[in-house]
């Protein structure tokens, strides 16, 4: 299978990330074991998760995901096949949060234990702390990276002028680099990665692996009126997409699908892959049928004229 490289990490995942947003959540723990399984055994190899997840869920503390992750690569041995991506910096409490160096240094060692592994391929910051200076954070990060624990470091919901600035903050410093950028981006939310990111990535070698790559579920097609949604999981994520524009998109994916006796999920992954600096879409599972779906959107190969289509409807 074909493998992207995450900026200059030296790390090469497979085109599509799992993510791990669902693991203790909407899929138990079998079921996830079930979907790393077929997941890895189709030859892909990159999983997402946070330390955070999935703190949400009445009972769970945060780390479920991490702690469900480490189980798996005991019990199948394949830490050494797998590019495991967590990230530091989500809000457990007032107290338990953002991206101080002590902080991280305290809650690497954290997430190490959960994932049962004494490194991390691609360590994140989850959300950006302002109230923090960007030296300080660097200076964690590059400790970490010294030590061994982790690999590379990569930065999510973070302002372009705050990535520039790390950047440069890691250039006259000496320190790691923020080498993975992961923004909100699909056919809906275009505009934000579109117009303020997607230049800077490529001009500054980012690997892109963006989030919500299904914009939540709305680009399978599932779900056509609030109706469908009321009472989800997905509810306060889905109430944005019920516009105009948002079923124009659904209408022109249901198309090109159509041509290819395909799904609109696997269009609306493929479109993705085709875009300048994506290294990998974000994308999750919770039952075979969904995950055979994300798997089949690296194998469709989108002409020029179903680009023009999804790119029309989905223009902004």
């Amino acid at each position: 299978m074909e493998k992207r490289s995450l900026g200059n990490t030296g790390l090469e995942i497979a085109p599509l990330m799992f993510g791990g947003n669902v693991f203790g959540w909407t899929a138990d723990e079998e079921m996830s074991y079930r979907l790393l399984d077929e997941f890895t055994d189709a030859g892909f190899n990159a999983i997402d998760t946070a330390d955070t997840y999935t703190a949400w869920v009445p009972g769970n503390t945060g780390g479920d995901s991490e702690r469900l992750i480490g189980k798996w690569l005991q019990r199948t041995g394949k830490r050494d096949q797998v590019v495991i991506a967590t990230k530091v910096g989500g809000k457990f409490s007032e107290e338990k949060k953002g991206l101080k160096k002590e902080y991280i240094l305290s809650q690497v060692e954290d997430s190490l234990q959960r994932l049962q592994t004494d490194y991390i391929d691609l360590y994140q910051s989850h959300y950006d702390d302002p109230e923090t200076p960007i030296e300080e954070t660097l200076e964690a990060f590059t400790i970490l990276v010294k030590s061994g624990k982790v690999r590379a470091i990569g930065a999510s919901n973070i302002t372009v002028d705050r990535l520039a600035d790390s950047i440069i903050t890691s250039e006259d410093n000496d320190f790691a680099t923020y080498q993975t950028l992961q923004p909100e981006y699909n056919l809906f939310d275009r505009e934000r990665y579109e117009q303020e990111f997607e230049q800077f990535a490529l001009i500054n070698k980012i690997a892109v692996i963006p989030y919500f790559s299904l914009a939540s579920g709305f680009l399978t097609g599932k779900y056509r009126a609030k109706a469908d949604i009321a009472g989800s999981s997905r509810e306060k994520y889905l109430d944005k997409y019920f516009t105009e524009r948002g079923f124009k998109i659904l209408n022109a994916l249901e198309n090109v699908a159509a041509q290819y006796d395909s799904k609109p999920a696997v269009v609306a992954l493929a479109w993705l892959l085709t875009r300048p600096g994506i290294a990998a879409p974000i994308a999750s599972a919770t039952n075979p049928e969904q995950l055979k779906d994300m798997m089949a959107s690296v194998s469709l190969k989108l002409d020029k004229g179903d680009l023009d289509i999804l790119n029309s409807a989905s223009a902004y």
